[in-house]
């Protein structure tokens, strides 16, 4: 079975073609600019080269098709009729408290979905675009519903409910929902696999660091309480986001410049954050590049996400009791030894102990790593993420009548000799490239 996943935003199609039966990625690809004068399609099969190409690119109907066309490609594409394709599934942010599974789409979905916009405006109306126009595209298949907040669906009330009127929970639907949560159940199951343990048996912090980041305490292989909020705006510092401010400064600065609440909201959403206090980066890289040239705005910027991050890891500690790891995930959590470093400095008192040469050695999204020193109590992970495949493994089980909540259903990836096949063919460049990353990974 040849399974397409579509993570649609509001100018962009990520996607991803998987073939079942051989558990290999034939193709993966991003379409950007969705709606713009030119669009742009970046599109990677299997044993060929990377494929580029624009053109006019009005709606996602037309970027998926593009799609499509592309997959079917003669020289480019990864399969060869359209008719291999047997499922399509769709990532959506939110899911309420209405939608706390994975699940099949049909108009009462849809209805739900399109009723929580106010929810997730700037995400699930590109969602539900996306699932129309693949609907279109595709109308002989079915199409599965892979929701962000459904993670997080096991949180207890004290973590989910916000200390403000209880009619504002029950008639507005306010209270902390998560997200990021395909990733999280994709690594807290990998890091009970590299634990040696169930996952009920597992309690682990992982930190998904990203350009939008989150913090999740998993408490016996379930989220027990998460940074995002109602929104995504919430938690962390982020790219452009501010995370946790003092929500008095809201109408205060409204006062002050004159703004409305919407332009207040953009400001918090895409102006603010590592943006915000750099007033010119909102990419780690270059705020990493500044910090090591010493500008101060960078050092500021990259000193204040880290310090938030370790307060998070101290709190949920102490909610979680006891910590088997933490986790980093997600390209800065993969990718950059120094906002590690940064993060967990100073918490050998509380068990987590660092080994500065196995972290500086960890640079790749191929392989799992071990940066922790050989004698700390708790393990730190680098496990780089699969939100596609959690995705694809979903939709599989959905159309076959297998699905089941995560509790009561063992994914592939949670067997110990599980591989994925093309970070294993793509591992070799790295260690030819970095020697030392071969002793710190985690060998099954």
């Amino acid at each position: 079975m040849i399974i397409l996943t579509l993570n649609c935003g509001s100018s962009s199609a990520k996607y991803q073609v998987f073939h079942w039966e051989d558990k290999e990625v034939l193709g993966v690809g991003l379409v950007e600019r969705i709606g713009q004068e030119e669009s742009n399609l970046e599109h990677q099969a299997k044993g060929k080269d990377e494929w580029t190409q624009q053109k006019s690119c009005p709606n996602h109907k037309v970027a998926i098709q593009w799609i499509i066309d592309t997959i079917l490609h003669e020289k480019v594409g990864c399969i060869k009729d359209i008719s291999e394709i047997k499922a399509v599934g769709h990532r959506v942010v939110h899911g309420g408290e209405k939608l706390t599974q994975s699940i099949i789409v049909d108009e009462n979905i849809m209805k739900t979905f399109e009723d929580l916009y106010d929810l997730a405006p700037l995400h699930n109306p590109a969602n539900v675009t996306g699932i129309k126009a693949a609907q279109q595209v595709l109308p002989k298949v079915p199409h599965c519903a892979i929701m962000d907040t459904a993670w997080h669906q096991t949180m207890p009330a004290n973590s989910f409910m916000y200390a403000l009127p209880y009619q504002w929970y029950k008639e507005n639907n306010v209270r902390r929902y998560g997200f990021h949560g395909t990733s999280y159940m994709y690594t807290s199951k990998r890091a009970a696999v590299l634990l040696g343990k169930k996952p009920s048996e597992t309690n682990v912090i992982i930190a998904h660091i990203g350009n939008g980041a989150s913090i999740c305490a998993v408490k016996e292989g379930c989220s027990y309480d998460t940074s995002m909020g109602m929104t995504p705006l919430e938690g962390l510092i982020m790219g452009t986001r501010c995370g946790d401010v003092d929500p008095a400064i809201i109408p205060y600065m409204m006062g002050q410049t004159g703004s409305t609440a919407k332009e207040i909201d953009s400001i918090l959403n895409k102006k603010s954050g590592i943006l915000g206090i750099t007033e010119k980066y909102q990419d780690r890289r270059d705020v990493h590049a500044g910090y090591k040239a010493g500008d101060q705005r960078c050092t500021l910027a990259l000193e204040m996400e880290t310090y938030r991050i370790r307060k998070y890891i101290g709190a949920y500690s102490a909610a979680l009791g006891r910590v088997d790891a933490i986790v980093f995930t997600a390209g800065v959590g993969e990718m950059n030894s120094v906002y590690r470093e940064k993060t967990l400095e100073n918490l050998e008192n509380m068990g987590i102990k660092l080994d500065k040469e196995k972290n500086a050695a960890s640079i790749t999204r191929n392989a799992e790593t071990c940066i922790s020193a050989d004698d700390s109590p708790i393990k730190v992970f680098v496990i780089p993420t699969d939100e596609e495949l959690v995705m694809t493994e979903d939709t599989y089980s959905l159309v076959m009548g297998s699905y089941d909540i995560h509790t009561q259903y063992t994914y592939n990836f949670e067997a110990k000799d599980y591989v994925n096949k093309a970070r294993a063919a793509a591992l070799p460049g790295n260690l030819k490239k970095n020697p030392a990353l071969e002793k710190v990974i985690v060998k099954g």
